[in-house]
């Protein structure tokens, strides 16, 4: 089974509330496709109003709804001592971007489930075993309430890398990664912020380049 991180005491995770800034109200103000626009109005810490705008998965109507979705899934996978990264077309940049493998959990679906499908939808290989699954975390906390967890995994020796899985609104090219690879795309090539750390923490976990732990 899978380590799992697990949620300490609500008095610690509950509790810590901002005491100067209310939050007073939110409103709904857009319904799309995917994402819902919401206005949220606070009371500052000089007493004035302020009206904060964030998307969301969730279909809310209580401010206290605000973050309690779980919406998918990062994978942080390799295979021996070599990373997996995703080079992938992201619609919302117009862009090629590096990437870990990622996806929305379904209805009905556990996380364990989802991190085995959309690891095969995205690169036709299949895990050998789920090392850890992290707690839920915000995913962008300027901009919107979704949570996502991150996965590391190890995937399973034999298969090729495939994208015929993919759908025809992805563009993704997958391939291993060694510590030497890793570092020059760090230096060379544009990321998510998520696989940026992920890929960071690779290389040190691989003592770098240099097998004394410097980059």
């Amino acid at each position: 089974m899978p380590r799992r991180y697990t949620k300490k005491s609500e008095n610690i995770t509950n509790d810590i509330r901002s005491i100067d800034m209310k939050l007073q109200k939110m409103k709904k103000v857009r319904e799309g496709k995917y994402l819902k626009t919401y206005e949220l109005t606070y009371l500052n810490k000089a007493g004035k109003e302020k009206v904060y705008e964030i998307v969301s998965h969730a279909d809310m109507d209580d401010p206290a709804q605000l973050g309690e979705r779980v919406s998918g899934m990062s994978i942080a996978a390799h295979r021996g001592d070599r990373l997996l990264l995703l080079r992938e077309y992201r619609m919302g940049v117009g862009r090629y971007v590096y990437n870990l493998c990622a996806g929305m959990v379904e209805e009905g679906e556990s996380i364990e489930d989802a991190i085995r499908r959309e690891l095969y939808e995205e690169t036709g290989l299949s895990v050998k075993r789920i090392e850890r699954i992290l707690p839920p975390a915000f995913a962008a906390v300027s901009i919107t309430d979704i949570k996502n967890q991150i996965a590391f995994v190890e995937v399973e020796d034999d298969g090729d890398i495939t994208d015929e899985h993919t759908s025809a609104n992805e563009e993704i090219r997958a391939g291993f990664y060694s510590p030497a690879e890793v570092k020059h795309l760090l230096e060379t090539e544009e990321f998510t912020s998520r696989c940026q750390i992920v890929a960071y923490m690779f290389l040190s976990a691989n003592r770098g380049v240099n097998g004394d732990g410097s980059f």
